[in-house]
């Protein structure tokens, strides 16, 4: 017999002892987030203390003073005017048309340019095997590009690189007005929350959906979806239903910037709002389980926007054929008492 003391380093671990370990990190983890999310704001509060609107150094009196101190109104605070004779601020909503660095584009600026570095040192490869920093973004593309081509089948592959963009991009934008400095001070503040940024974005993802669709399908293929006239082949009944359909798809192929943009811009300006009245109120007690909730609406709404796009993407390059022609001659043949082939119908609706 041996008198050897078994090691009992080589002895696996039971499940139970696994588990109690993970439950111990994750919950060190979120002690430590919220205690470090804390810290942050009294930070904040403590170097950016709130101060009357126009007045930084006066003395401000809670509660009043405080919130309103806090609030950010839409217009972002310009930083340098490229005019001569720029318009005062007036704090209000005002449509002004005046070249400017804005604090809203400063902050893109730096989300934009940390996202170029992230990028760039993931998708720096040589030979061998590859690193964890090049894995991780390898892993991170590749559950984007399978996410977006199980939303919008094989022809969304080639866009995959423009739905992947607009995601990251527009989260870390919402995100980035999630730290307590950002916000605080008139140089920083979360892109998303300005409505000449959404607006831009949208237009771009228009351009891009109407790029394709005119490269993909050729001009009069592509306006043919729009303004189907030789649906006036079959008759003026069945011409006229057909251009009433395109027409309505037309404006609402326009509607779509206004849709998306306005979405973006209401619910993480409102978010602001929201997270800034608490704050001011609070400091850090609420703020901690709201920046919880706003930090899921965040990337809800980047996903939103981004999967919006890369839809509208696939429905422009589709050829409908003479579709709008199918629910013309189904509305007339149900106006006549004949029978309707619903499912097509339904089909040529939902297009």
């Amino acid at each position: 017999m041996s008198n050897e003391t078994p090691d009992m380093t080589d002895v696996p671990e039971t499940p139970a002892e696994r588990g109690s370990k993970t439950r111990f990190g994750t919950r060190t983890v979120i002690v430590a987030a919220l205690v470090l999310v804390a810290l942050l704001d009294v930070m904040a509060f403590a170097l950016f203390p709130p101060f009357p609107p126009g007045e930084p150094g006066a003395e401000c009196a809670f509660p009043v003073c405080f919130i309103n101190g806090t609030l950010e109104f839409p217009a972002p605070h310009v930083i340098v005017a490229l005019t001569d004779n720029p318009t005062p601020a007036t704090g209000g909503l005002s449509i002004i048309n005046e070249p400017s660095i804005t604090s809203t584009m400063v902050t893109m600026w730096i989300v934009s340019i940390g996202l170029l570095l992230v990028i760039a040192a993931t998708s720096r490869g040589g030979p061998g095997v590859p690193g964890r920093l090049q894995n991780f973004g390898e892993w991170a593309y590749e559950m984007m590009e399978n996410f977006a081509v199980s939303i919008g089948g094989i022809a969304a592959r080639p866009y995959v690189p423009i739905f992947a963009m607009l995601l990251l991009l527009i989260l870390f934008s919402n995100w980035i007005g999630l730290i307590p400095p950002v916000g605080r001070i008139e140089y920083f503040r979360a892109p998303t929350s300005d409505v000449n940024a959404t607006i831009g974005m949208a237009l771009v993802s228009f351009l891009i959906f109407e790029i394709e669709g005119f490269r993909k399908l050729g001009a009069r293929k592509y306006l043919s979806k729009f303004f189907p006239i030789y649906e006036f082949r079959n008759g003026i009944g069945a011409g006229a239903i057909a251009m009433f359909v395109g027409l309505i798809e037309l404006m609402l192929d326009f509607v779509r910037p206004l849709t998306l943009s306005m979405r973006l811009f209401g619910n993480i300006y409102g978010g602001e709002v929201a997270l800034g009245v608490v704050t001011a109120l609070t400091v850090f007690v609420l703020p901690v389980a709201l920046l919880g909730l706003e930090f899921m609406l965040n990337l809800i709404q980047a996903l939103i926007f981004s999967i919006l796009s890369l839809m509208y993407i696939v429905l422009a390059i589709e050829d409908h054929g003479h579709e709008q022609g199918h629910v013309a001659q189904e509305a007339m043949a149900a106006v006549e008492g004949h029978p309707v082939p619903t499912p097509n119908l339904a089909h040529s609706v939902a297009h």
